[in-house]
């Protein structure tokens, strides 16, 4: 989480800051491209662009919470090339490249659609999908944020505008309404049940993805048995 990384630079970089986990929380509730999806932002494409707005908006978090001004922007840098270093703070989920190699054997490609950083596809390789994966779109890269319309699409014409074409993602409204409302079948993975495809694995998800589309284009509590 961003506040963990501007909490962890602090805590490098400035011994006995003081500074609350909270305080850092309540600065950054505001003022990245995702919090604002209706609003397209072509003008952050460039990565040079997309990070000079996010580091002023972390060097202002720093500064709310009692950080010199100089210092701020100083370790808002530091927070912006530890986000980006897929060493530290990055993990993937136990059960992710055994998913991804099986629904390849099933037929699929999979595709990456994430509101994320401009280096989310070196993020990528670097945490071994990189030969998993046949695509990563980074709403830092395209200019709309899930659950912009424009990100969906961009994802569809990635994936070769195939004739079947899946969303798996955690965020409710970002990812499963986001799809579902330009037509894209959804599956929300973690988190708590609710109404809806969900699985609470990554593992839950191939189910609906080899069974027959009637079995599951409705809305179904629980995955479809494997025929």
């Amino acid at each position: 989480m961003w506040r963990g990384c501007l909490l962890d630079v602090l805590d490098a970089h400035e011994p006995g800051h003081g500074v609350s986990e909270q305080a850092i929380r309540d600065a950054l509730r505001d003022g990245f491209p995702w919090h604002r999806p209706d609003r397209p932002h072509p003008q952050l494409n460039d990565p040079a662009e997309w990070w000079s707005e996010v580091e002023a908006l972390m060097a202002r978090a720093y500064q709310s919470a009692g950080i010199a001004p100089v210092r701020s922007r100083q370790l808002a840098r530091q927070a912006h090339l530890l986000y980006i270093d897929h060493r530290r703070g990055w993990k993937l989920y136990d059960d992710a490249v055994a998913v991804l190699r099986d629904v390849r054997a099933d037929g699929w490609r999979s595709v990456i659609l994430s509101n994320h950083v401009p280096e989310l596809a070196d993020l990528v390789a670097g945490l071994g999908l990189g030969d998993l994966v046949e695509g990563v779109i980074t709403s830092a890269a395209i200019g709309y944020e899930k659950p912009h319309p424009e990100a969906f699409a961009t994802a569809r014409a990635i994936a070769g505008d195939a004739d079947e074409v899946w969303m798996v993602g955690d965020n409710p409204v970002t990812d499963i309404a986001g799809a579902e409302a330009v037509g894209i079948p959804a599956i929300r993975v973690h988190g708590d049940p609710a109404p809806g495809r969900w699985s609470r694995d990554l593992q839950g998800v191939r189910p609906y993805l080899v069974a027959p589309m009637s079995q599951v284009a409705g809305r179904c509590p629980t995955p479809p048995q494997r025929p």
